[in-house]
């Protein structure tokens, strides 16, 4: 009977300490609680959207406590599925989605079904036009960085000859914001005249390159500058303009850094190129998360910078960061 009586302190002690373990692990548990944060890039095939990531997983791995979901579309003209990219994250219940829509009337709807199951949205890189409700936007001033291109272009022009504008696509809130801030700079350059605004590049560096072949045969003689803005539209009109042998006879100024514009700018067939800061946005769209997540305040608009690389500065230490910026899977 003794002996019974001892089992049964010894079951009961035993029971009694796994509760306290298991209090204790969900004690633990609960101060280090993982955030699930899709990261939704308007595609993944360009550099910029490399480093974007390297900014993001940073952020993650800087906070101890994220895991960063990183999945969109490879190219940014597909809004059908990166509006399923969203939609696969609002099922699997996400604790938070960092979104750059790449249109800005097409994902409002899906945004808004993000908010109808409590899952909060940060916008980064481009806007959304509608009533779609989002935590925080953390992007460049874009209006202001089609300002600055237009304000190089002036000056490598002498304030005066004929430009022409290659718009990207319809409904691409960054892009658009660019062009409305390069025309109503050069609008304050009465000297230079605008050949042609409204035409498109489209998505692809060789859509890019088929419309500005058709735009230097138009305006052939005529034209004395141009402005792209985005990455794929300036590699088309580069070629383009190499084609047809007027690359650094026509002034050039591009937006967004890749390997090939900046060996055109080493070259001389490249006059400037705007240059935001993709790293830090990516970082910022997940730092900004996460402090909405944890309870913290945040700014409902967090800018992220925006220069000009220019010949003549290419070399300094800032804008070499700049064009040269870290890319997911590679080392610095």
């Amino acid at each position: 009977m003794a002996r019974l009586g001892i089992v049964i302190v010894v079951l009961l002690a035993g029971c009694s300490g796994g509760r306290v373990e298991s209090a204790k692990t969900q004690t633990a548990g609960a101060s280090k609680q993982v955030w699930r944060i899709a990261v939704i890039p308007k595609a993944t095939s360009l550099q910029y959207w490399k480093s974007v990531r390297a900014g993001a997983e940073r952020a993650a791995r800087e906070a101890g406590n994220i895991e960063i979901i990183w999945k969109g579309p490879a190219q940014e003209s597909n809004s059908a599925g990166q509006i399923e990219v969203v939609r696969n994250m609002i099922t699997q219940k996400v604790d938070g989605i960092c979104l750059a829509p790449n249109h800005s009337e097409a994902l409002v709807s899906v945004v808004q079904e993000a908010n109808d199951e409590s899952i909060p949205v940060v916008l980064f890189d481009s806007g959304l036009a509608g009533d779609a409700k989002h935590v925080s936007f953390v992007a460049s001033d874009n209006r202001h960085g089609g300002q600055i291109a237009a304000q190089r272009l002036a000056e490598v022009l002498g304030d005066k000859g004929n430009v022409i504008l290659m718009r990207y696509r319809a409904g691409s809130e960054s892009t658009e914001e660019r062009e409305t801030g390069f025309l109503d700079e050069i609008a304050r350059h009465p000297g230079i005249r605008v050949l042609s605004s409204d035409q498109y590049g489209e998505a692809t560096a060789k859509s890019a390159m088929e419309k500005a072949n058709q735009l230097l045969l138009k305006y052939q003689g005529d034209v004395n500058g141009v402005f792209a803005v985005c990455e794929p539209n300036c590699h088309g009109l580069l070629q383009a303009l190499e084609q047809a042998g007027l690359a650094g006879k026509v002034k050039f100024v591009a937006f967004d850094p890749s390997d090939m514009l900046i060996k055109a700018m080493e070259q001389g067939k490249l006059h400037g190129i705007v240059l935001q800061d993709p790293v830090n946005i990516g970082y910022l769209a997940v730092k900004t998360m996460a402090d909405h997540l944890s309870g913290r305040k945040v700014e409902n608009r967090v800018p992220t910078g925006e220069h000009v690389a220019t010949p003549e500065n290419m070399a300094t230490e800032k804008i070499r960061s700049l064009l040269n910026p870290e890319m997911f899977g590679e080392s610095k």
